[in-house]
């Protein structure tokens, strides 16, 4: 639905096919465009992990905690040409895993805190229309770098990478005629993340350790925790693409890739299908996604249900519900019933 204005939650359950009952995945998303050039958003994405018992290394209960993080996103998008848009957004990220427990149960030991840092995203996007005899058909392409960004700490000791991804995508959408439609998406995304087994892996002492007669020794071609640590975001962010131990071949592996296909009747009733692949020791999430929704005048409801194909995946039978309103469409409804 093309709309000046809008509001969109969602909500997921998490981990229920391990039988986790209390870990849920929310978000809301609001966006008003000025004119037809320019649009302005904000979006708040919160996680709720349940109820966590703290143990210490030797599995000593330190206490129950309740584990949250969040992240709040505004971001602005303009329209550069008649098919060419860019966007850009601003995120800041929140993270309480401990809420505050020490590390152990002596007095003296270090306490964990929130870990807080600051993101980007920048993306470009183009869409054109092409004429065919039963309506006009569209071409799409988008590149999207998310999480560009500081790294997260819990101890002022060490600092943890956050998703920095690079996504690349296109669709092509086609009628059929004025009410039927069929849109076909395809996309790539590579982690940006540097490898701690990694080609560059150094000591504490800045020496190089690998050894490339032997890429996959986890001895000599390591990060040391400290080492990683310290290693600066940006830098890890080019490395990414050149540090795997496996060299070119493994690289390619780290690309995760995905189909989509979507159904619309008279841009009302949509029915969605998609593959999400990734390789088998580069995370091995291979998902088929299903989804149906139907579009209002002012209202909108999504439902979508994620399937395993790769065995004991704890995303199997994910469920996500998104609901949505036009706020244009609401102002006028009111206005026309006074």
């Amino acid at each position: 639905m093309d709309m000046r204005g809008g509001i969109n939650a969602s909500y997921t359950p998490w981990l229920r096919k391990l039988g986790v009952t209390d870990i849920d995945l929310a978000y809301i998303s609001g966006f008003y465009k000025w004119d037809d050039v320019q649009a302005v958003a904000m979006s708040l994405t919160y996680f709720s992990m349940g109820e966590v018992s703290m143990t210490d290394q030797e599995a000593r209960l330190l206490g129950e905690a309740r584990p949250h993080e969040f992240s709040l996103d505004a971001s602005y998008s303009r329209k550069l040409h008649e098919y060419v848009s860019m966007g850009v957004a601003l995120r800041f990220i929140y993270s309480d895993l401990t809420n505050g427990m020490k590390a152990s149960t002596d007095n003296n030991a270090e306490i964990y805190h929130p870990a807080v840092t600051a993101a980007a995203d920048v993306s470009v996007y183009y869409k054109q229309p092409i004429s065919l005899p039963m309506g006009d058909s569209y071409i799409s392409a988008g590149l999207n770098l998310q999480n560009l960004g500081g790294k997260l700490s819990y101890n002022d000791r060490t600092r943890n990478f956050i998703p920095a991804t690079l996504r690349l995508g296109a669709a092509y959408e086609i009628p059929f005629d004025d009410y039927n439609r069929l849109q076909m998406t395809v996309e790539a995304r590579k982690l940006m993340v540097p490898s701690k087994k990694s080609k560059f892996a150094k000591d504490d002492g800045g020496n190089i350790t690998f050894d490339p007669a032997d890429p996959y020794n986890s001895t000599t071609n390591q990060y040391s925790t400290q080492a990683y640590s310290d290693l600066n975001s940006m830098a890890g962010l080019f490395q990414s693409f050149a540090d795997a131990p496996g060299g070119a071949a493994e690289e390619f592996k780290e690309v995760g890739w995905g189909i989509g296909a979507e159904y619309s009747y008279n841009r009302q009733f949509f029915a969605r299908l998609g593959y999400s692949h990734e390789d088998f020791i580069k995370g091995n999430r291979r998902l088929v996604q299903v989804g149906a929704g139907f579009h209002l005048s002012i209202f909108m409801l999504d439902f979508a249900y994620t399937i395993a194909t790769a065995p004991t995946n704890p995303l199997d039978q994910t469920m996500r519900f998104t609901l949505g309103f036009d706020l244009a469409g609401i102002k006028d409804l009111v206005n026309n019933k006074k």
